[in-house]
């Protein structure tokens, strides 16, 4: 009988194999997202000093306030202009997009465009 791997060790084996090419600087930090069934986090992270210089995510009661639902792509794109915008006030203007294992679609491309449109380039 085979047995089938669950879906989350599926996507922490991706994560792994991109995290290989991927590394963030204090120039150029790495986004990293992270999605679970309610909420989305955001992390700005500096792999040399393994240091998070910013974060954000859905249950921050300043964006949790400005949403509806902290679970649906409206959701996604607000949070990426709110990292986007916390960023260039720390004075990041470009970061390494990590999207943790999951699939470039849906929530993450609208979290990666919304970033793009508040000014960070990657």
């Amino acid at each position: 009988m085979i047995s089938k791997v669950n879906r989350k060790a599926v996507r922490t084996e991706k994560h792994r194999r991109l995290r290989r090419y991927l590394a963030g600087t204090a120039e150029r930090p790495r986004m990293s997202v992270f999605r679970s069934n309610n909420h989305m986090y955001v992390q700005l992270i500096d792999d040399t000093a393994q240091k998070t210089l910013l974060s954000a995510s859905t249950l921050q009661k300043d964006v949790k306030a400005q949403l509806e639902k902290t679970n649906d792509v409206a959701a996604a794109e607000f949070l990426g202009t709110y990292i986007g915008k916390k960023a260039l006030e720390a004075g990041i203007t470009e970061v390494v997009f990590d999207r943790g294992g999951f699939i470039y679609h849906g929530k993450i491309q609208a979290l990666a465009d919304a970033a793009r449109e508040a000014g960070l380039k990657f």
